[in-house]
């Protein structure tokens, strides 16, 4: 594999470093995706972020599925780029306020880190997309609850 293209993976993958933060990558990788969730939703709209979130998964994607063979690790803790992506899904479903970024923020970290069922069937998916689809899953979960709780009044 030629360096550039390991570097780029790697970049991408880490979502340029977050990943090796010291403690809780994940969640760190889902708080910075945050401000440029509301940019992108608030600006542009949630459909926009909904392809943001598609783009952020096919590279994610190719990103991790390179990094995973360079590291001989299925799923490496320091590959965080599917938590912007799950984050950004639930996110495109909230309504564009600090209560909703929250809920969809705390709902998100909620499905990802407890593994419940989807997510844990997800989760056995090999390569890029193993890395990236139980947190789509997560992402699409917190993305409907959050999308209710705003429809019932609740965000």
């Amino acid at each position: 594999m030629p360096p550039d293209l390991k570097k780029w993976s790697r970049r991408f993958a880490t979502l340029f470093g977050i990943g090796f933060a010291p403690i809780a990558p994940g969640t760190a990788a889902s708080l910075a995706s945050l401000p440029f969730a509301f940019l992108i939703q608030n600006f542009c709209g949630a459909s926009w972020l909904l392809l943001a979130t598609v783009v952020a998964s096919a590279v994610g994607y190719w990103a991790c599925e390179l990094y995973v063979r360079q590291t001989g690790n299925e799923d490496p803790s320091e590959a965080v780029i599917d938590e912007l992506a799950g984050q950004w899904l639930a996110c495109a479903f909230a309504p564009v306020s600090v209560a909703g970024y929250v809920v969809a923020f705390v709902l998100f970290r909620f499905f990802d880190m407890t593994k419940i069922w989807p997510v844990s069937a997800a989760e056995r998916v090999r390569g890029g997309w193993g890395v990236m689809f139980d947190d789509i899953v997560a992402g699409s979960m917190a993305g409907i609850i959050v999308l209710l709780l705003h429809h019932w009044k609740f965000v």
